[in-house]
């Protein structure tokens, strides 16, 4: 009797152990999907865990070991985000991040299994001319704003997007930064017009076609990000190259898309343009511009959701600005997301730098945590529509 006792006792045990295993990890699947769908609020964040929300970050690889920096971002640094891109400028290489439809898959999976609160996965897939997403690599062509717009039906360019969409949707792309809403007001635009990548020099026109793109996107649970606020149709040079300035030719017809598509409620996020206009601030381009993002954006036009910043790396910023002024005054103009896109400069280091940046920037005061709670708020509002 006192052997079987002991042998019941022991069993009795034994699945109070494994019940209880069972109960732990049932709760830690809770736990991860409640994660997953809202976040942690801003009081229960740590401040290390909202500046990681706030950046967004380019990498090299098609497939990733686990001793990527990409991932030891993602994992130590709580990095909220990742931008995709098939051609390498830098080493003049294709193949950066996509070869396949099955391969991005399996490379973002990868991603999405390193965090408990999921990615924003982005990529630039306007059609056309500027398309990550090729038919060399396996994916259907695409077609450019300005063939849509020459078209000028809005049912097909409804249609062509949300082609894209799916796209997207099917390899696990949450975020587009499109569509273009700068008119086409200077034909011989270099990153703009002659790219094909506007809709019209109409503001009416390019609100419409716009707004269809950005419906098309929205059944399919992918975020089109509209650009470059305020506009950068009328400029006469590149800003991933160097300096850009507007002033001279800039209109406020180039703000029409965004006064319309915004009072429709329907833009989820926007992206800043690096362009200078001495009109709407004297000293900054309009990414680090205080009175054009939070005054004007904010403030005039009403914008709520979440402001990406164009790629921190450009040459109309990088060329004019240290990394420490750079992040600051993109901070202190009401940027939510910083985007380095690492493929004009490529420093694995990125993610660590920024955040020390931030850090310190909250530590002695320049930056209140009540700023980054602000935008912190926004990206996990957008993270849960995007992320299902």
């Amino acid at each position: 009797m006192t052997g079987s006792r002991r042998t019941g006792c022991r069993w009795i045990c034994c699945v109070q152990r494994n019940v209880s295993v069972i109960l732990l990890l049932c709760c830690s699947l809770f736990v991860s999907a409640t994660g997953v769908a809202a976040g942690r609020s801003a009081a229960n964040a740590s401040l290390d865990y909202k500046i990681g929300q706030m950046l967004m970050v380019g990498f090299r690889g098609t497939a990733l070991n686990d001793g990527h920096f990409i991932l030891r971002d993602i994992r130590r640094h709580h990095l909220g985000g990742v931008i995709l891109f098939d051609y390498d400028v830098l080493t003049r290489q294709p193949g950066r991040n996509i070869t396949s439809p099955q391969q991005l898959k399996n490379l973002i999976a990868v991603l999405q299994q390193a965090t408990l609160t999921p990615l924003l996965v982005a990529v630039d897939q306007e059609g056309g001319r500027v398309a990550r997403l090729k038919p060399e690599y396996g994916f259907d062509r695409t077609v450019s704003h300005a063939e849509l717009g020459r078209l000028d039906e809005p049912q097909a360019t409804y249609s062509a997007s949300a082609e894209i969409a799916v796209t997207l949707a099917k390899v696990g792309i949450n975020v587009n930064f499109a569509p273009v809403v700068d008119l086409c007001i200077n034909p011989d635009n270099p990153v703009i017009a002659r790219l094909e990548r506007c809709f019209s020099a109409q503001p009416d026109e390019v609100t419409l076609h716009a707004r269809q793109f950005i419906l098309a996107h929205k059944t399919q649970g992918v975020t089109a990000v509209i650009k470059h606020f305020p506009g950068h149709g009328s400029s006469h040079s590149d800003s991933h190259l160097g300096f850009v300035d507007v002033t001279n030719s800039w209109t406020e017809r180039e703000l029409v898309p965004y006064t319309k598509l915004l009072e429709t409620g329907e833009v989820q996020a926007l992206m800043t343009a690096h362009v200078f206009n001495a009109n709407l601030d004297a000293d900054h381009p309009a990414t680090l511009s205080h009175s054009t993002i939070t005054g004007l954006m904010r403030g005039q036009l009403g914008f709520a959701g979440v402001v990406f910043s164009d790629d921190l790396q450009m040459g109309a910023i990088s060329e004019h600005y240290g990394l420490d002024q750079a992040v600051r005054l993109t901070l202190e103009a009401g940027v939510d997301i910083l985007l380095f896109g690492n493929n004009l400069d490529y420093d694995p280091e990125i993610v660590p730098r920024v955040v020390n940046i931030l850090r310190n920037l909250v530590a002695t005061g320049v930056i209140s945590e009540r700023r980054i709670d602000e935008s912190y708020r926004r990206i996990m509002r957008l993270k849960r529509v995007v992320v299902q």
